[in-house]
């Protein structure tokens, strides 16, 4: 339930409070006074698209604040939770959520709920729990086969939504394996093609059978044997430094002499037994340098140009590779998961079997779920058709009948039948299609029976109408006000209206006032009472809030109004 709506800078309201609260709430005012602002600032919390022309001009930027009442545990808490919002336990099970939008003139805005910044889409999911909101574009979109489908669903309740959810768990299982099946078959001749192309590819991988960093441990194996030579005149040199049959001292010999004579002094000073232990260390390091450079030399010694040969014959093979797949490392992959895919491609026979008998069976399943469904709704559809004719009756159409025709259609995700809403006005008519005959007076009180019906099986919080009473007047608009008020027993009722008729009805009626200073046409918001509401309910009437005659009637219908809300 919506508690309360603040808003500023939104058209042409500057600053304004809707006080709400439970039951039916109309609102009214003069033309351009900004009635349709409220219905727009409403729309902006619940996630519609915002648009920066609705900034009043001159302002950086419009915002709208809303107070709902909600169950403190519930489908919109847990979404709520899930933002990083938080709600105001306020007893009773119930918890205070605040909803906040702005946008700014240059069409930037931000969202808040519970507290915390949210995306947008935040707001729209939790549209759906909070509130139903009714303009003049609704009742055209009740025209639309989709929506006359929606209302029958929603009336039918747990048992359409359960074949529904059956019938498409068996549409989504049938449209994929037939896209399957369709794709393959489609792509039979492409898909040899591949199998072929990836034979040969695999082959040849195989007959190289390379291995993971081959292609870097040749290179480097083929520039050490590009220089054998070079590099045994270096290990040679140096071997020959450290460690010579000769005799030309190396260092080994140095070394050695070097350990004697220090040996010899430290018996004058043993500072020089440390020395002559690090000139020991050297010889045996160069000893062990000396020996490992002639291990070397032999390495050296046993390769040719055989083996460079053959390095440069592998690293030829690996380059063939290295075109085709553009690294040693992709072939070996290709190699590692193209055998899966060979076998896929070369079951396709057998699968395109397989998947033709697994088609035909979920087709099977599928219709006996669109059976169900259609089932479901055509029960559904009889008991929606009286329930709207009774309502109907108590709207000023007291010989209407309504009828929802369920008729086979064209298969979708939502079933495979087309739900047509037929109106027959008066005794002797043939039932014609609300899309085509009814006209918007018809249409607006088709719509509001429909609500009120299924409110009975799909309740919902609160309802906003906008001018849903267009096209009417009379009689028939004072029992449109008084099935609104019916509907506010058993949810909250937000109406935009024009009519006296309607408004009398109300248990809190607000206006939109303007004012011009000349420059800057700014609306505010005031709760009625009293002689304030004859005036509105006599302005609404004849045009003049002080007519002793309209506000005569105004009594009258205030009074007829109190009367229905007390029955």
């Amino acid at each position: 339930m919506i508690e309360e709506i603040r808003l500023r800078d939104l058209g042409v309201i500057a600053q304004a409070t809707l006080p709400m609260g439970p039951g039916f709430t109309a609102i009214t005012g003069e033309t351009g006074a900004g009635k349709t602002m409220v219905v727009t600032g409403l729309g902006l919390l619940l996630g519609q698209r915002a648009d920066s022309g609705a900034v009043r001009s001159g302002a950086a930027q419009a915002s709208v604040e809303g107070t709902w009442i909600v169950p403190e545990d519930g489908p919109v808490a847990e979404r709520v939770r899930e933002a990083g919002g938080d709600l105001e336990p306020i007893g009773g099970g119930d918890a205070e959520l605040y909803l906040a939008r702005t946008v700014s003139s240059e069409g930037r805005g931000r969202a808040t709920v519970g507290g915390r910044t949210a995306p947008a889409g935040v707001l729209a999911d939790l549209a759906d729990q909070l509130v139903v909101v009714h303009g003049q574009s609704d009742q055209l979109r009740l025209r639309s086969a989709v929506a006359q489908r929606d209302a029958l669903d929603r009336f039918g309740g747990a048992p359409i939504a359960d074949a529904v959810r059956v019938y498409r768990e068996a549409y989504d299982r049938w449209r994929a394996l037939d896209a399957e099946l369709t794709e393959l078959t489609r792509d039979r001749d492409a898909r040899a093609r591949e199998a072929e192309d990836l034979r040969l590819l695999l082959a040849d991988i195989e007959r190289i059978a390379p291995q993971p960093g081959e292609d870097d441990d040749l290179a480097r194996r083929s520039e050490r044997l590009s220089h054998a030579e070079d590099l045994r005149l270096a290990a040679a040199t140096a071997h020959a430094t450290l460690s010579s049959d000769d005799d030309v001292p190396d260092v080994v010999a140095l070394a050695a002499e070097a350990k004697r004579a220090l040996e010899r002094a430290a018996e004058r000073d043993e500072a020089l037994t440390s020395l002559a232990e690090q000139a020991a260390d050297i010889g045996y390091r160069a000893a062990d340098l000396a020996q490992a450079l002639a291990g070397y030399l032999a390495d050296l010694d046993e390769t040719g140009p055989q083996e460079l040969a053959a390095v440069e014959e592998r690293r030829a093979e690996l380059a063939t590779l290295t075109r085709v797949h553009g690294t040693v490392d992709a072939a070996i992959a290709l190699l590692q998961t193209g055998s899966a895919r060979l076998v896929e491609l070369d079951d396709d026979g057998d699968r395109i079997g397989r998947l033709t008998e697994e088609s035909a069976a979920a087709s099977t399943v599928l219709d006996a779920a669109a059976a169900a469904l259609t089932t479901a709704r055509t029960e559904a559809a009889e008991r929606l058709g009286a329930a709207v004719t009774e309502e109907l009756r108590a709207l000023a159409l007291p010989d209407a009948r309504l009828v929802v025709d369920v008729a086979p259609g064209a298969a979708s995700a939502a079933g495979r039948d087309e739900v047509t809403i037929l109106l027959a006005p008066h005794p002797g008519a043939e039932p014609r299609s609300v899309a085509k005959g009814a006209s918007g007076g018809e249409l607006s009180r088709v719509m509001l029976a429909l609500e009120v019906v299924i409110a009975g099986t799909d309740p919902v919080p609160t309802f906003v109408f906008d001018e849903v009473d267009a096209g009417i007047g009379g009689a028939a608009a004072i029992e449109v006000g008084r099935r609104l008020a019916r509907l506010a027993e058993s949810s909250q009722v937000v109406v935009v209206t024009h009519l006296a008729q309607v408004a009398a009805f109300a248990g809190n009626h607000l206006t939109v006032v303007k004012a011009n200073d000349g420059s800057v046409t700014a609306s505010s918001v005031r709760r009625l009472e009293g002689a304030e509401r004859e005036a509105e309910m006599a302005r609404l009437l004849s045009g003049m809030a002080d007519s002793d005659a309209a506000l005569t009637h105004a009594r009258e219908l205030l009074s007829l109004g109190a009367a229905g809300l007390i029955g």
